[in-house]
């Protein structure tokens, strides 16, 4: 399929973007099958009346469970969270696990014990982009976590920092 798009636009607009560190987040849901979740390095606050946030997702099996969610959460991570991150961001990586530090909600989703902050939130608007889905999504609740240092995502590699 011709999408009419230089595929030295792409290249450049990968490269100018794989230079551009961004703080890194799980999302996680309770879907119908279990949890699920990903690594997502898209989280950017929207809005504060009503308290707002966006991430996007790419077609993937947990993408489609998180972006079908009524409710979900998102867990920035901190520095300690690096191999978390890397789990999260391949397929077949392990998830969930009691090592990796997993409680539910009383409402059923995952949340990360010793995550930065914990946002959960209740999704407003879905919006198809070719092959990946932005999610905007009012934030209903907030936990602060201890603090952790930094964990950006920067040249494809998680990178940890006091």
């Amino acid at each position: 399929m011709n999408t009419g798009i230089d595929i030295s636009v792409v290249e450049l607009f990968k490269a100018a973007f794989r230079g551009y560190p961004t703080g890194v987040a799980v999302i996680s849901v309770m879907g119908p099958d279990g949890p699920a979740g990903l690594t997502a390095s898209s989280v950017a606050s929207v809005s504060l009346a009503p308290p707002a946030l966006s991430f996007s997702v790419m077609d993937s099996p947990s993408a489609m469970v998180i972006t079908a969610a009524d409710r979900l959460v998102v867990n920035l991570l901190g520095a300690a969270h690096a191999g978390l991150a890397h789990d999260f961001a391949r397929s077949g990586g392990p998830r969930f696990t009691g090592e990796q530090g997993w409680d539910g909600l009383p409402t059923g989703e995952p949340v990360l014990r010793g995550a930065q902050a914990v946002l959960r939130c209740v999704p407003l608007h879905r919006l198809p982009v070719g092959a990946s889905t932005v999610v905007v999504a009012e934030v209903v609740g907030v936990a602060i976590g201890p603090a952790a240092g930094r964990l950006i995502y920067h040249e494809r590699r998680f990178i940890a920092g006091g």
